[in-house]
């Protein structure tokens, strides 16, 4: 078997296989949906990233939603799950433009997140800037019981 040159430079083979592995990564990153059950986890057209930190007095949940509007963000918490849902919308292609590589996710997201039992659910805060979504949840003051010592018979 001789050793052929690759000489065609409009072709690209490892981008196409590069684009045919970020096709089948996002196809099977997003989980088939239960029978009967809640649906609406599994009808979201792209995820973004989530950073959730705590310290002493509250947790601290960071979404990044680049090119999202605000008022196309919407926060809930239902008992304990705290829902963030919305929509990037894909601004229109211009005439003339031909895109090379298309890496950005459009269209509706939803993420769902079951907070802890020490969360003070009545005094969450949310703030939208930059693209990221900062929501604090505060944790309930810890009722602390005093020590007692038990002697053994």
């Amino acid at each position: 078997m001789a050793i052929v040159r690759w000489e065609n430079r409009t072709w690209d083979p490892f981008r196409e296989f590069e684009e045919m592995s970020t096709r089948l990564g996002r196809m099977m990153s997003r989980p088939t949906p239960p029978t009967g059950g809640d649906v609406a986890p599994y009808m979201a057209d792209w995820s973004p990233s989530v950073n959730i930190s705590e310290t002493d007095k509250h947790y601290a949940v960071n979404v990044e939603l680049p090119q999202v509007r605000r008022e196309d963000v919407h926060v809930r918490l239902e008992g304990a799950v705290l829902t963030i849902e919305g929509e990037r919308k894909q601004e229109k292609e211009e005439k003339g433009t031909t895109y090379h590589r298309m890496e950005s996710f459009y269209g509706k997201f939803l993420r769902r997140f079951t907070l802890p039992e020490d969360v003070d659910s009545g005094k969450l805060d949310a703030a939208f800037k930059d693209g990221v979504l900062n929501i604090i949840v505060p944790k309930m003051p810890s009722k602390q019981t005093p020590s007692l010592e038990v002697k053994i018979h």
